[in-house]
């Protein structure tokens, strides 16, 4: 049975930490009176913005990519000033460079830190000896955060509700055309039914879903890519225990906080994605990912970061993380993580968006900020 609903304001499709906080700032910014936020899911913030590394940038993670580092060097006081009850900053932050097949030296990365402001000092030796030393050229403590998904979707139930937003769960948009009154938004219920809302603006934040509907969708113009990766969560042995470790650039693998969970996750350039492939209208990548079988690769992780660091081999595996990655294929290089944000014009009112950082957010409302609603 399919119903229609008025015609509201704006509907929000997805309720990940971009659609919700899209939703809030439209009615707390904007003034917007009737939004709907639809989510697939049974709950809030449990796809990306969950199964990820938690990790609130400050810019260190992309020499290759000038861009971004400034942008998250922007970007993490802003986040830390706004969700502080959500950002865990109780532990040390380690930047190891690698001796061999590194893309970077330890003195680019230092003058690297130095061009866009972020801090960095080398680290003691009590820090430097858990690392293998001919495999490490040097080791720095950085300031770089982690955040906790569950506090952030805690957030996220409360502000909707005081906002007055209607957030519609285990619920699929399926088209999205144009109507005489709005945009005409076709969304699928758990028990089958069908309901129409007519909105007059529709923000499509459902990151690796954002090209999978129908009607007069024409997908966005920016090209697509991706993977299923893992991240393992590991017990952290005691010497590992308050930091958080990346080596980078070229042999890189994390080793961070993952306080939702009070674990680690333990990611690796080579094993944390399974499988990749470009996007494609048809071809959902959740249904890919349903159907893959969840072998998970944490041996072959721990074996080869153990030869950088030894205590990791003292860790213990707990579960693995398995999602969707998506990014924008034209950052490949680089390692990039601009943000997609696309007004489609076959569909007025019709804006599409992705981020691949949470901080990210923040570049999302600026370009909101522009826009007239």
């Amino acid at each position: 049975m399919t119903t229609t609903d008025s015609t509201v304001d704006a509907v929000i499709i997805g309720g990940g930490f971009y659609g919700a906080a899209i939703a809030i700032y439209l009615a707390k910014q904007r003034s917007l009176k009737r939004i709907v936020l639809v989510e697939r899911e049974s709950a809030l913030l449990t796809r990306a913005s969950y199964n990820n590394q938690a990790r609130v940038h400050n810019g260190y993670h992309y020499p290759r990519s000038f861009t971004t580092a400034y942008r998250s060097r922007v970007n993490l006081p802003r986040f830390v000033r706004d969700w502080p009850e959500a950002v865990k900053q109780d532990f040390t932050k380690l930047y190891a460079i690698a001796r061999r097949n590194s893309k970077v030296t330890a003195k680019q990365f230092v003058r690297f830190c130095k061009e866009i402001g972020a801090k960095i000092e080398t680290a003691d030796q009590s820090l430097r000896q858990l690392f293998e030393p001919h495999l490490i050229e040097d080791v720095f403590v950085v300031e770089e955060y982690a955040f906790d998904s569950s506090k952030l979707a805690n957030w996220a139930e409360t502000e909707l509700t005081e906002c007055g937003v209607e957030t519609r769960l285990e619920t699929r948009v399926t088209a999205i055309s144009k109507g005489c009154d709005g945009l005409k938004v076709v969304m699928q219920k758990k028990d089958g039914g069908e309901d129409v809302i007519v909105s007059r603006h529709v923000f499509n934040c459902t990151y690796s879903g954002l090209n999978q509907f129908v009607g007069d969708f024409p997908g966005t113009h920016t090209n697509l890519k991706h993977e299923i990766t893992e991240m393992a969560l590991m017990q952290a042995p005691l010497a590992l225990k308050g930091l958080g470790i990346t080596v980078m650039d070229g042999p890189f693998f994390s080793m961070m906080p993952f306080p939702a969970r009070g674990l680690h996750t333990l990611s690796h350039v080579r094993y944390t994605p399974h499988l990749h492939w470009d996007d494609q209208r048809g071809i959902d990548p959740y249904q890919k990912l349903n159907g893959y079988e969840r072998a998970t690769r944490v041996d072959r992780m721990v074996r080869d970061v153990g030869r950088y660091l030894p205590a990791v081999q003292d860790a213990k595996y707990v579960d693995s993380l398995f999602e969707i990655k998506t990014v924008l294929v034209k950052n490949e290089g680089d390692d990039g993580r601009p943000i997609l944000f696309e007004e489609h014009p076959e569909l007025p009112g019709c804006y599409s968006v992705l981020g691949g950082k949470i901080d990210n957010i923040y570049d999302v409302l600026e370009k909101l900020d522009d826009e007239a609603f």
